[in-house]
């Protein structure tokens, strides 16, 4: 069984942020493969079914992005998976270009505060993440307020191709694992501007 795990925020001045994107992913996993999210359980929203021809539980936790780690060490728990390689996070990275999809095994939090508290909770950083590159911060902008604004136009488009790449992405990790994944999707363009 695996736990997919997308990082946002939960109310609706959140929608579409930069910060949000992995909600937007699991949201495409779950459109995709027919499952709802709609369970609340584990300080998340939740939903089950089958990914990649396994078992999955989608999950979006509610607690707040800075608090992720409190609802994915709940879900760990309950369904008694190992972290190390059943449990795939998405998250946003301003390291990377916009679109642009890294693939890891494990890493620090590269100064993410929703890693950062799953990596606290989960007392380790071994577990597989798929990091969604939202662009740089511009030179002037406070970094809280870039993620938390929206995508232009331009860069939307560029982010909904990358979150169904992203989705397919998690079926290959699921299917063939991790390593083949890197190899497909760890490519340095996202899509171009």
């Amino acid at each position: 069984m695996y736990i997919i795990v997308g990082l946002g925020n939960p109310d609706r001045q959140y929608q579409n942020t930069r910060h949000n994107i992995g909600f937007d992913v699991v949201d495409v996993i779950a459109s995709k493969n027919h499952i709802t999210i709609s369970e609340r359980k584990h300080k998340a929203l939740i939903g089950k079914g089958i990914v990649g021809g396994e078992k999955a539980v989608l999950v979006k936790p509610q607690t707040y992005m800075n608090l992720s780690g409190e609802s994915v060490r709940e879900v760990i728990d309950f369904y008694k998976i190992d972290e190390k390689s059943e449990l795939v996070v998405i998250s946003d990275d301003v390291s990377l270009d916009v679109g642009q999809i890294r693939i890891r095994k494990k890493g620090s939090a590269g100064g993410h505060n929703g890693l950062k508290n799953i990596i606290l909770h989960l007392g380790h950083d071994e577990f597989q993440r798929v990091k969604m590159g939202v662009g740089e911060k511009p030179g002037g902008y406070d970094l809280a307020d870039y993620v938390l604004g929206h995508f232009t136009k331009e860069e939307r488009e560029i982010m909904d191709e990358s979150a169904r790449r992203a989705a397919d992405a998690i079926e290959v990790m699921i299917k063939d694992g991790a390593d083949v994944a890197m190899n497909l999707y760890n490519k340095k363009s996202g899509g171009s501007m």
